[in-house]
């Protein structure tokens, strides 16, 4: 009964059956919208930052209670609940939609690489809808981060303005591999969101860095299906939004590039406190403790 209602309500329901993605119809959808909400974020988190750097003394951060906390536990629950909608989704689609593709792609090949003509309607966009609109919630992480340390990171920044703008072409071109790409990202962020809400309402921490461990798996699983959809491609007769695939690869290089940086950064921190362990011990806990909530 509780299996029942949950495939009803997270892949059947009419709303999710029936939709349709839309400028007309579907909020936040236009490319005016995009660029406008990608510009107003970095002027707003660019302008905080500034005006407490004007009005606070060094080292002085504003409160926040449990928002972010609270946040965290949300974003946890939503992320499960993507990634729940989208897996159940993608199988009932494949039930459906079979007869017309199955003598050409396996159900796992389709997952990377949609048929030509494959328009953004359906269970599967419906999710990649809901995904869309919930980058703009992972937005508020920046704003924490200045209000609580008054640091304003440009990798943070351009992840977070990347990302939506890759979520939003998945819709706007039907872009193939977008499913496996929500399916590996909310399982990751459920798990990450949830390790923050957890290390928030203080308890123990994990003794390595947990959340760069999740992000290190996220890419390896993306660069992996990248290369399989290229190979589905030149081999199986074409996917649907190979430019928007190609035009994410690059957004998805320069994340990759990065996010290596920061980590050869760290390693070569710790080696070279290797030979200074009692000096550098503080401030390489500081350097987790502040990357973990960071990423």
């Amino acid at each position: 009964m509780i299996t029942h209602t949950l495939t009803y309500w997270l892949s059947e329901h009419p709303s999710i059956v029936s939709f349709r993605w839309s400028h007309s119809q579907s909020w936040g959808s236009t490319w005016s919208f995009l660029v406008t909400s990608i510009v107003l974020y970095l002027a707003v988190s660019t302008f905080l930052h500034l005006l407490l750097a004007l009005l606070l003394r060094p080292g002085k951060a504003v409160p926040l209670g449990p928002i972010p906390a609270l946040h965290s536990l949300s974003m946890a629950l939503i992320s499960a609940t993507i990634f729940a909608g989208i897996l159940l989704s993608a199988a009932a689609e494949i039930r459906d939609t079979r007869w017309f593709w199955r003598r050409s792609k396996t159900p796992f090949q389709w997952l990377l690489c949609f048929p030509l003509g494959t328009r953004p309607s359906g269970r599967v966009f419906f999710w990649s809808y809901i995904y869309y609109l919930t980058r703009f919630l992972h937005m508020l992480r920046t704003l924490f981060t200045v209000l609580r340390r008054r640091k304003l990171a440009f990798s943070q920044l351009f992840n977070h303005s990347i990302l939506t703008c890759m979520s939003f072409l998945w819709l706007e071109f039907s872009q193939s591999f977008q499913v496996l790409a929500i399916i590996f990202t909310t399982s990751v962020y459920s798990v990450v969101y949830g390790y923050r809400f957890w290390t928030a309402i203080g308890l123990p921490s994990a003794c390595f860095p947990f959340v760069v461990n999740c992000q290190i798996v996220l890419l390896g699983c993306n660069l992996v299906s990248h290369v399989g959809v290229l190979l589905l491609h030149f081999f199986k007769g074409g996917c649907n939004g190979i430019g928007a695939w190609g035009f994410n690869s690059v957004l998805n290089g320069a994340i990759l590039l990065l996010f290596l940086n920061f980590y050869v950064k760290m390693h070569f921190r710790k080696r070279k406190c290797g030979s200074e362990v009692l000096s550098c011990s503080a401030s390489e806990a500081e350097m987790k403790k502040v990357k973990e909530k960071d990423v």
